[in-house]
């Protein structure tokens, strides 16, 4: 006889259940298996793995459709969610067969194999990256980028692409419904929508050898070909299927690893055991925690009446962990036979790219166990989902490890070149001055080239390279060249008589001949895309502005030009300047012109217009008021050679509270005072550290945070850098949190 309906305050969204899920599943399993519940509209919840397979795989009674859900919105999961309809993930049979059909060919063991050597240089690609820092957000810098680059790549996605179609994907997982990052991530799905578009209609016009170009050329059971929105259903499954769920059981999976040093060195010892452990992991920490599905009609069950039209939870999670099918389900078991965990689901709608995601996990959990054997987390600077209701995951997982060498001959990026963001990861590199030149009043240009003529590592407008002079000190000099002129990098000095020694130096070093070590080049300062620019330079500020010009230019993009100086002997590039510009430059020498009128000059712009400014600081502090003035600060970029007074004084230091800070790879913990910098406490204990300017805006002492919350005090970082508080300029940032872990 059918029970009555139960009504309890089960809700998988809760604090309790995100901060523990096995337990409070096993919790409602034990007092109330199935049962009702008003949160988030109402739905009947499941905890036992026969009633999660059960519904899972009757189509006819429980259904997967928007439509039969009603309304709009994401079907398969409680609550309902933005996003495109995912074809056939939210369909029914027989209406999914046709695209999971599709879909099978290109996901089979055999198909899969295939794309072995693409993802093993992907990892390999990617880790050497970070090999060399010795610490890593494995999150941002691994379990993210690797699935996105081998999913989006194999689908035939620019490389430009990667990133910004990965993010949306993650910030939707990670993010409650709601919240601004749920919204940014929402926006960005729009714009994957219109990007597959593209890559669609360019597919059917110029067909490749990549995934999308092989469902563009498929047909319907009728013989028509599927149209674009169909295409762009299925593709973007593939793509949410295929980054963060993989990025999800990967970081679990290290994350434990890391708290269980006996399991993860049993996995170095042999293997070959990586592979039942693949099944385990899988099981204990599955990326997709639960969906949902609709009743068509009315059913039972467990015991308890379920009413058509009502939305009925299935979670992975809770079946996962079934005693009644696992024995001591919470126990992880390097060597259980875990092969019918549902993490993968089961039924029609079972995730078609499993082998995939197996391939994906092995090779970045092979890779870090056999390159950063010794990794290990910082546990107070993990930052888990908010909730786990849904999808499981980890937004943060900060870890130190030994570091190792770079994986010599191996071809990075589609293209096999390297990106100026990979090498600015890697070590200091010994250059040799090839030329020396004056290019205004005490300004020196600087040719560097290889020690043995080889290609330099390529860069883009806005980059800067940073110099370790002989007495220790370390400067960082823009790249005023020319990108396409790989064999050497220029950049230009200022001498200084009254600075703090490192222009002088340079000034008094710079032979040909000599050598200098260099690392980079590193890019704060990037051009971004814009329909039309106004470049304006003060001084040594033309030296990134110069090769933002020459990139204008080779776009094809409208600009000005607008660069000033006390006089005309003492502004650089002039005559270079001149020649790629014409008659969109303007000199404006003060000697001569006076003080530009900042206020017009803005005024002038479009309002599409990118501005970028470079200079004193002062100059750089009256185009902010101005944009600021106007409603332009978002359209202004700006990178400053020198601090405004303003900056030393905007905090008062008699509001500076004591705190701790841990250097996790050095090991020691330091007590920080009141009337003591950061940067004080950190470099007498830290023989080397590398700081330039000491007031917080040229970048040098950016250190990655582990761990406690950044009081951020410098030039430098954007809004959105010190919101998240991953890095922070040492030499003026404090904490606002009692203790602070460093990346030192």
């Amino acid at each position: 006889m059918t029970k009555p309906r139960s009504d309890t305050c089960f809700d998988h969204h809760s604090a309790e259940c995100t901060a523990n899920p096995v337990s409070y599943y096993r919790a409602f399993r034990e007092s109330c298996p199935v049962g009702h519940t008003d949160a988030h509209g109402g739905f009947v919840y499941t905890t036992r793995y026969a009633d999660v397979v059960r519904i899972a795989r009757d189509d006819d009674a429980f259904s997967s459709a928007r439509t039969t859900a009603g309304g709009a919105g994401t079907a398969i999961v409680i609550p309902r969610g933005p996003g495109l309809e995912q074809y056939p993930i939210e369909l029914d049979p027989p209406d999914a067969t046709a695209y999971r059909d599709l879909i099978n060919p290109l996901l089979t063991q055999d198909a899969v194999a295939r794309l072995g050597p693409m993802v093993a240089r992907h990892a390999t690609r990617i880790i050497d990256t970070f090999i060399t820092e010795g610490s890593v957000d494995f999150v941002r810098d691994l379990t993210n980028p690797l699935p996105a680059a081998v999913t989006l790549d194999w689908l035939g996605f620019a490389e430009e692409d990667w990133g910004r179609l990965a993010g949306p994907i993650h910030d939707i997982f990670a993010a409650l419904p709601g919240t601004e990052r749920a919204i940014r991530g929402a926006e960005g799905l729009a714009y994957m929508e219109q990007r597959i578009r593209e890559l669609i209609r360019l597919r059917r016009a110029e067909p490749g050898e990549d995934a999308v170009s092989y469902l563009v050329a498929q047909r319907r059971p009728d013989g028509e070909p599927f149209g674009e929105d169909e295409l762009v259903s299925v593709i973007g499954l593939l793509i949410a299927g295929g980054v963060d769920t993989t990025t999800s059981l990967t970081g679990s999976v290290l994350v434990h690893l890391s708290r269980h040093p006996a399991q993860r060195q049993r996995l170095i010892d042999s293997p070959d055991l990586l592979d039942p452990a693949t099944e385990e992991f899988l099981r204990v920490f599955a990326p997709s925690q639960s969906m949902a599905r609709t009743a068509r009609v009315d059913a039972e069950v467990g015991g308890c009446p379920v009413k058509a039209g009502e939305r009925v939870l299935i979670p992975w999670v809770a079946a996962n962990h079934d005693p009644a099918f696992f024995p001591e389900p919470e126990e992880v078991r390097l060597d259980r036979d875990a092969a019918q965990h549902l993490s993968f689901g089961i039924g029609t709608h079972r995730c078609a790219g499993a082998h995939l995601a197996r391939l994906m996990f092995r090779e970045m959990i092979t890779q870090v166990l056999t390159r950063l054997p010794d990794y290990q987390v910082i546990e107070e600077g993990l930052v888990a989902y908010p909730t786990s209701g849904n999808q499981s995951g980890w937004d943060a997982i900060p870890a130190v490890f030994s570091p190792g060498p770079r994986t010599p001959g191996v071809a990075h990026g589609r293209a096999g070149t390297e990106t100026a963001e990979m090498v600015s990861q890697s070590g200091p590199h010994t250059l040799v001055i090839d030329d020396v030149r004056m290019a205004a009043d005490n300004v020196l240009s600087v040719w560097l080239t290889g020690p043995d003529g080889e290609d330099l590592p390529q860069w883009a407008p806005g980059a800067h390279i940073e110099l370790r002079l002989p007495s220790g000190r370390v400067r960082q000099y823009s790249l005023c060249g020319n990108p396409d002129e790989r064999s050497r990098y220029r950049i230009a000095v200022l001498r200084e008589e009254a600075g703090r020694g490192g222009s002088v130096e340079l000034h008094t070093i710079a032979r040909t001949g000599s050598t200098v070590a260099v690392r980079g080049p590193r890019n704060h300062f990037p051009l971004v895309e814009a329909p039309e620019y106004l470049f304006l330079a003060g001084g040594i500020g033309i030296t990134p502005i110069l090769a933002m010009v020459r990139e204008a230019a080779r776009r094809g993009v409208r600009f000005r030009v607008r660069y000033g100086g006390r006089s005309r002997t003492s502004m650089a590039f002039c005559d270079e300047l001149i020649a790629i510009a014409g008659d969109r430059l303007e000199l404006i020498p003060q000697d001569e012109a006076g003080v530009p009128d900042i206020a017009a000059i803005v005024a002038g712009a479009g309002a599409q217009t990118a501005i970028y400014c470079c200079g004193p600081g002062a100059m750089i502090s009256a185009v902010e008021r101005v944009c600021a003035d106007a409603g332009r600060g978002e359209q202004l970029h700006v990178e400053r050679f020198a601090a405004g007074d303003e900056l030393e004084v905007a905090f008062d230091p008699a509001e500076n509270a004591e705190f701790e800070v841990h250097l996790a790879r050095t090991g020691l913990t330091l007590r920080v005072p009141p009337e003591k910098r950061l940067i004080e406490v950190i470099r007498d204990a830290v023989p080397g550290l590398t700081y330039d300017c000491e007031k917080g805006y040229c970048g040098a002492c950016e250190t990655r945070v582990l761990a406690g919350t950044p009081e951020h005090r410098d030039s430098l970082l954007t809004a959105d850098e010190r919101a998240t508080g991953r890095t922070m300029m040492i030499c003026v940032g404090r904490c606002s949190s009692p203790r602070l872990v460093l990346d030192l």
